[in-house]
């Protein structure tokens, strides 16, 4: 389903990732474990595609070089230069470590604009997510900018089940959740 190979990502001239090769089949689990600055992210960053918008941020203010080297492959497609916005027409999708949220939107109106681009069953999707995170209907009227932390980590994943993914990528997924909220999973 997703193969990467020999992947070399650095920024200006520190190696961040260097020559990494992995392999997910489907129906697979896989995690990624690491100390903190040894890639986790920029390797979530370059197989969702946010790599290719950093890139190009930096290229026109003139920042921080970034460079990819080797190939990230998608159910067999070459993606390495594929935008962020394709991969998850594909279902190739990534819940960020402190995934920005829209503040001034309602919880259930966060968990719909992230289903921009699969409107279909969109209340089959919402039980989904609530039953996954009963915390999340009952805050789904509030302005997703007062959630707690942990509550804002839940909406991100929410936001990203919402999408119906067939290859999800998560960031630090516990990040900010409570122990009996963690237990759950």
């Amino acid at each position: 389903m997703l193969e990467v190979r020999d992947l070399m990502v650095f920024f200006e001239n520190a190696l961040a990732i260097n020559g990494l090769s992995i392999e997910v089949r489907r129906g697979e689990i896989v995690g990624v474990l690491g100390s903190n600055s040894a890639g986790k992210t920029t390797l979530m960053n370059t197989i969702s595609g946010l790599i290719i918008d950093m890139k190009k941020k930096e290229d026109r203010r003139g920042g921080e070089r970034i460079t990819v080297l080797g190939e990230v492959l998608y159910e067999g497609e070459d993606i390495t230069w594929l935008k962020p916005s394709e991969r998850v027409r594909r279902g190739l999708v990534l819940a960020r470590e402190r995934h920005p949220i829209f503040p001034e939107s309602s919880v259930e109106e966060n968990l719909k604009i992230a289903a921009y681009l699969r409107t279909e069953r969109m209340d089959d999707r919402l039980e989904l997510v609530y039953s996954v995170f009963p915390r999340l209907k009952e805050l789904r009227k509030r302005r997703a900018g007062f959630c707690s932390g942990g509550e804002q980590q839940m909406l991100s994943i929410g936001m990203a089940l919402m999408t119906e993914p067939r290859l999800l990528l998560m960031d630090e997924p516990l990040l900010g959740l409570s122990p009996a909220c963690r237990g759950s999973w």
